[in-house]
């Protein structure tokens, strides 16, 4: 049952993966912590073996999703290699971080960070955007990545939510930062899986089947199917109008940080 469970949550993950370019952690954070507090997992280490995960999967949907997109043209690499090398280093400093919050703090601070962003690109749906804004120099790019590397870690995800806002506000039409995001999560999935397998056996968390903060058998089953379904996604994502995706995408993370929110409140 298990591993149906989790071959599920990445049909779902990559299928958002691609469509969205977040990378599916939104999608499988959330759903994570759902199943291994179903196991019996301690409470403290659930959300941090919840993030460790999403982002060890995210290496693989990201894989996919971006030769999807680039097959689109929908990746601009010359911005990708101006945002990697401060998103490496934000994301293994982030998961650092995230290794020093308690798993309640880190639900209201993903819960509360993901309502912003939701928000934030509703709003922004409405509005057109100004092509003839230039993106900043190539210091600032990489300073921004860090920036987004390390947010991305403390919250599990591929860091869509803040690199597709990002290069839309600079006018970067939303294929196109949508396909670029897709790319920019694979430096941020390898440094935070990376920052989490080796924090969580710095902090022994000694939980099943699992390498510090990273599940063995839920990475290989969503990383499995997700890496198939993404490719739909990001086949979808060229079928709607920018304007359905910023909104399609700004109602999926309301409803996955008002989850957080719920729960670490409780």
């Amino acid at each position: 049952m298990e591993l149906i469970i989790f071959l599920a949550i990445g049909a779902l993950a990559g299928f958002a993966a691609g469509l969205f370019g977040v990378g599916g952690g939104t999608i499988i954070v959330p759903l994570l912590f759902i199943v291994f507090t179903q196991m019996d997992y301690r409470p403290d280490v659930i959300m941090h073996l919840a993030l460790g995960t999403s982002l060890a999967t995210i290496v693989v949907t990201s894989i996919s999703s971006l030769m999807a997109h680039h097959k689109n043209g929908a990746v601009i690499w010359p911005v990708f290699k101006n945002l990697a090398p401060g998103m490496v280093i934000g994301g293994f400093v982030g998961a650092g971080i995230a290794g020093l919050l308690s798993g309640i703090h880190l639900q209201l601070i993903v819960g509360v960070f993901l309502l912003w962003v939701a928000y934030t690109m509703f709003s922004g749906a409405r509005k057109v955007v100004d092509t003839h804004k230039v993106l900043p120099s190539s210091p600032k790019q990489v300073g921004a990545g860090a920036g987004i590397g390390v947010a991305s870690a403390i919250f599990g995800i591929g860091g869509g939510s803040l690199t597709v806002p990002y290069l839309n506000h600079y006018g970067v039409v939303m294929q196109k930062a949508v396909g670029t995001s897709a790319a920019c999560g694979l430096p941020i999935a390898i440094a935070g899986a990376l920052g989490f397998m080796i924090f969580g056996m710095n902090a022994h968390a000694a939980v099943p089947n699992s390498i510090g903060f990273v599940h063995i058998y839920a990475f290989l089953g969503i990383s499995l199917m997700s890496f198939f379904t993404a490719k739909f996604g990001a086949k979808a994502a060229h079928a709607l109008s920018p304007q359905m995706l910023k909104k399609c995408f700004a109602i999926l993370l309301f409803i996955i940080g008002c989850f957080f929110l719920f729960k670490g409140l409780r």
